[in-house]
């Protein structure tokens, strides 16, 4: 009997050697994280234009936070409900198809887009269909990730979803050089959606049984204790003070700082940044434990003053530090969740943290959005000043988990 048919079983994963056991997980933390980088080659590439793209089309930059804060609400709102109905049914890989199909799919349709509020709905739908799909997909992670350790699986995982949100502006900013428009852009990102497709049934045939990976027999009736909510509440005032990149996009076109093509490139160069810092932080958490978050949280917390600057040299330089951000949150604090949560409640304790995360970036988006049109200056304090709140919360967090 090989490994995948032990493992896919449940009953004699106890027989298969560590060092079998940790080749058979790495292989499957890999498979999902290249359905992340063709998965977001799509989405990230239509990301890095959908501020300048609603902009053409006439939408203020109040709007532009709203939609894109709004999706972020979605995004991580729904997932509380996600995570519940994947706790309670074990159905992962239906529900992680179910909701790439429908995270995916809005992204060719945007190229038959002529205004602004079908553009709002579409990317309404695709942050929905992540929503439905991530917590199934962090939570088949943490099963592998007891053979990996927690920080480098998820660092692995987003330094490979970072490498095609990397990849997909790039292809956007060479269609805009070759003449393309919008459109073109959009219908183009439809190939590596489909390639998520078919990487994601793979994945399915060769690991038909996630969970058994982690030996820990689940308890139904485990409860979150209250560090996670702790947790929760000091992300989610950085969540609050974390401004979307859409709003920076318009930024730089509403000041004329570069051209349209141009502006794909700075989130290149953002999720470069993240893909390098992922997988540095993951390790370098599984070593140092939590207070490594710290390392990357405060210097990325100052990133709104260069990136809402005059200059194009201090944009990019922003862009850099958003990128550290956006790693330590994409890898650190999902490492987390997973070891503050009973294993038979980790699908769930993914969707009430991102509920939490999701719910202060709207009302934080919204904000910053609505200040931005009143004054940039402003705008950029109350951004900073939200994600340093952070850093007491945390450390609340820590001493917490020393009594």
């Amino acid at each position: 009997m090989n490994i995948r048919n032990r493992l896919g079983g449940g009953r004699d994963s106890a027989s298969i050697s560590p060092g079998q056991s940790l080749r058979y997980a790495t292989l499957f933390i890999i498979l999902l994280g290249t359905v992340s980088l063709f998965a977001d080659m799509a989405y990230e590439g239509a990301k890095s234009i959908s501020g300048s793209y609603l902009r053409t089309l006439g939408a203020s930059a109040a709007t532009v936070a709203l939609v894109s804060g709004l999706g972020e609400f979605i995004g991580y709102g729904w997932r509380v409900v996600s995570g519940h109905i994947t706790d309670r049914t074990g159905r992962y890989w239906t529900i992680v198809l179910i909701g790439y199909s429908m995270n995916l799919m809005a992204i060719p349709l945007l190229a038959f887009t002529g205004d602004w509020y079908m553009v709002a709905l579409l990317i309404m739908m695709e942050r929905m269909g992540k929503a439905i799909r991530a917590p199934a997909r962090d939570a088949m992670i943490s099963h592998a990730a007891t053979s990996t350790g927690r920080g480098w699986a998820f660092g692995v995982q987003e330094a490979l979803s970072s490498v095609g949100a990397m990849i997909g502006p790039v292809a956007i900013f060479l269609v805009f050089m070759c003449g393309g428009n919008y459109s073109s852009a959009f219908l183009l990102l439809g190939i590596p959606a489909m390639l998520t497709l078919v990487v994601l049934y793979i994945t399915y045939t060769m690991y038909p049984r996630p969970q058994a990976m982690e030996a820990t027999v689940p308890c139904e009736k485990a409860m979150l204790p209250r560090r996670f909510w702790l947790y929760a509440l000091a992300a989610a005032f950085l969540a609050a003070g974390y401004v979307d990149y859409p709003l920076v996009a318009y930024h730089v076109q509403n000041h004329a700082l570069g051209e349209d093509a141009v502006i794909p490139l700075l989130y290149a160069l953002a999720m470069g940044t993240d893909a390098i810092s992922a997988m540095f932080l993951g390790k370098f958490f599984d070593r140092g434990g939590p207070k490594i978050l710290l390392i990357a949280v405060v210097p990325a917390a100052f990133f709104p003053i260069l990136a809402f600057s005059d200059s194009m040299v201090l944009v990019a330089a922003g862009m850099a530090l958003f990128g550290i951000g956006m790693g330590a949150q994409e890898s650190i604090m999902r490492a987390m969740v997973a070891d503050l949560a009973p294993v038979g409640k980790r699908a769930s304790a993914y969707g009430y943290f991102n509920t939490i995360f999701g719910s202060f970036w709207f009302v934080g988006s919204m904000a910053l959005g609505a200040l931005y049109d009143l004054s940039i200056p402003t705008m950029v304090v109350v951004s900073v000043g939200l994600q340093l709140l952070f850093i007491p919360m945390f450390l609340m967090f820590v001493r917490d988990g020393q009594r």
